[in-house]
């Protein structure tokens, strides 16, 4: 797998785990209290692959990112939590600089991040 299918699914299970964490009132509701502790183990496992081939700073922003946009949507449509203009702008703002990042650092896609070898040697 991929380390940006990994950060994909680390997204995607943190979002899950987010919105279940809200459903869990407070723990209110114990199950889903456990089940969002359990999607934030496999998505914190996840995002650790994710850092050995993206570097930290780009898959976080990414990850936290789209992790904020996504739930301040789900909030509004599922939780019917206000949203500003100037809520989704400023999301907006933050999706344009996790994307910048991106854009500006360059990485060689055949060498593991931090460790100064590439996948085949290690």
């Amino acid at each position: 797998m991929t380390a940006w299918i990994m950060l994909g699914l680390a997204i995607a299970l943190e979002i899950a785990a987010t919105s279940l964490l809200k459903a869990a009132n407070g723990f209110t509701r114990p199950a889903y209290g456990v089940a969002s502790i359990a999607l934030y183990a496999a998505c914190f496992w996840l995002l650790g692959h994710a850092f050995t081939r993206i570097p930290m700073g780009i898959a976080y922003a990414i990850w936290s990112g789209v992790g904020i946009a996504a739930i301040a949507l789900i909030g509004w449509s599922l939780f019917r939590q206000p949203l500003t203009a100037v809520q989704v702008g400023c999301i907006g703002l933050i999706l344009a600089g996790a994307v910048g990042l991106n854009l500006a650092t360059p990485t060689p896609s055949d060498q593991r991040v931090g460790t100064g070898v590439s996948p085949d040697q290690s």
